[in-house]
C-alpha cells in the first residue's frame, strides 16, 4: 500500500473548512494509502482517526489574524517527505511551504488542494500592511505552486485566476459537494431549535465558520443590528471560534463555539448568511443548503456558479449592510419564500456528490 503524506497548516482540533475536508476524504483515501496526516498542535482534544497517524507541530506564539501557524522545522517535514510516496497539501503556511520545497528537492510528487486564493486571504485577514500583506503573498504562492506536480481547484474560474497570475502548474478541476445524508433537512425547524437550547417561537440567524476579518461578520452584526428592534423575536447565531473583537455578544447574539457536529445548528436556522469578502467554494454555505436552510451570501468564490439569486439563495453585495439588513427583514417576514428558497437549495446541493469529489481526488493522486 501507497504512503500518502497529508500537509496542512490547519487542521483538528481547529475546525474550519480545510479541516472538515480532510476528514471527508480520508475515508475514501484509505482504502489506497497509508495516510500521515502532519499538522499544527492546536489545543484542544487530539483527534483518534483510525489507521491515520497524526503528527503534530508545535506552534509559535504570534497570531496572523485569527490564524497561528506552526513552528518551522524544514528538515523534520523533509524526512516525513522522504519517508512518503506522494505528499498531499492543503496551505502555505510553513508545513505546507516546507513539504512542497522537500518534495521537490526528493523528487517525490506533490499534489496542492487550493481552498483558497492565497494573497487574497492574506490582505484581508491582516489588520495592518495589507498592501505589503497581498504582495508579497502573490510572489509567495506562484513560487511554491509552480513547485507542485498538480493543483487540485474547486473550480474553473479559480484555475484562470492562478493561471493569470503566473501559475503555469497543471490544474485540475474537482467540483465539491456535501455529504447529503448527513446533512439533512430537520423533521421540524421548531423542534430542531429546541434541541439547541433556543425557544421554538424565535426566528434563527445563523454564521458557521472562523470568526476571522476576511468573514467580514461586522456586515453581518450591523445589518442585524438594524432589524433587531423591529423584529424583536430573533436572535443571531454564531458558530465557530476566533477573533474575539470581530463580533459581541449580547442577549440577543448567540456564540456557541466550535462544534464538531454543526448539523444540528443548520437544521434550527432560518437564514444562513455567508457576509465573507474572499471564499472559493465555502463548504458551510453547501452544508446550509442541504439542510434546507434559505442562504443570503456574498458573490466570492464559485458560489455565484451554484447560486442562482433569487432561486436557490439570495446574493447581496460585499460590505453592504443596508442591503443585508433589507434582505433579512423580507425573509423574516416571508416565511413561504424563505422555505422555497431552502427547498431549492436543498435540490441544488444533492446535484453535487461528495462521493464523485473524493473519488476525483483519489484518481487524481493516482494520476501523478
Amino acid at each position: 500500500m501507497k504512503k500518502l503524506l497529508i500537509t496542512t497548516d490547519a487542521f483538528l482540533p481547529r475546525w474550519d473548512g480545510i479541516a472538515r475536508f480532510i476528514s471527508n476524504i480520508i475515508p475514501t483515501l484509505q482504502d489506497t494509502y497509508q495516510i500521515t496526516i502532519v499538522c499544527p498542535a492546536f489545543k484542544g482534544n487530539v483527534p483518534n482517526i483510525e489507521g491515520v497517524k497524526i503528527v503534530r507541530f508545535p506552534t509559535i506564539p504570534l497570531r496572523f489574524g485569527d490564524i497561528t501557524f506552526a513552528s518551522w522545522n524544514y528538515a523534520r517535514v523533509k524526512q516525513l517527505v522522504r519517508q512518503h510516496d506522494v505528499v498531499f497539501n492543503h496551505s502555505l503556511g510553513p508545513l505546507g511551504m516546507s513539504a512542497i520545497t522537500a518534495a521537490k528537492k526528493l523528487k517525490k510528487p506533490v499534489v496542492s488542494f487550493v481552498h483558497s486564493l492565497e494573497w487574497e486571504l492574506t490582505s484581508k485577514s491582516v489588520k495592518h500592511c495589507k498592501t505589503l500583506a497581498w504582495g508579497a503573498m502573490k510572489l509567495m504562492t506562484r513560487w511554491f505552486y509552480n513547485k507542485c506536480s498538480l493543483l487540485l481547484v474547486p473550480s474553473q474560474e479559480l484555475a484562470d485566476i492562478l493561471s493569470l497570475n503566473g501559475i503555469q502548474t497543471k490544474k485540475q478541476v474537482v467540483e465539491l459537494g456535501v455529504d447529503v445524508a448527513k446533512f439533512i433537512p430537520p423533521v421540524s425547524r421548531s423542534e430542531a431549535k429546541r434541541a439547541i437550547g433556543v425557544s421554538r417561537e424565535v426566528n434563527v440567524i445563523t454564521y458557521v465558520g472562523r470568526i476571522a476579518r476576511e468573514k467580514n461578520l461586522e456586515t453581518l452584526y450591523h445589518a442585524f443590528e438594524k432589524i433587531r428592534k423591529e423584529v424583536k423575536n430573533t436572535i443571531l447565531l454564531i458558530v465557530g471560534e476566533g477573533l474575539s473583537d470581530e463580533i459581541r455578544p449580547s442577549s440577543r447574539v448567540l456564540m456557541v463555539g466550535k462544534q464538531d457536529n454543526p448539523v444540528p445548528y443548520y437544521q434550527a436556522s432560518d437564514i444562513y448568511v455567508l457576509p465573507s469578502l474572499t471564499e472559493t467554494t465555502s463548504l458551510a454555505t453547501l452544508e446550509a443548503m442541504a439542510t434546507g436552510c434559505a442562504v443570503v451570501v456574498t458573490p466570492v468564490g464559485s458560489i455565484r456558479e451554484y447560486i442562482q439569486d433569487g432561486v436557490n439563495g439570495i446574493i447581496f453585495p460585499r460590505r453592504d449592510v443596508q442591503t443585508l439588513a433589507d434582505t433579512l427583514m423580507f425573509l423574516l417576514t416571508h416565511p413561504k419564500t424563505r422555505e422555497a428558497l431552502g427547498q431549492e437549495a436543498r435540490k441544488t446541493v444533492e446535484k453535487r456528490s461528495w462521493q464523485a469529489s473524493a473519488v476525483a481526488i483519489k484518481q487524481a493522486l493516482g494520476s501523478v
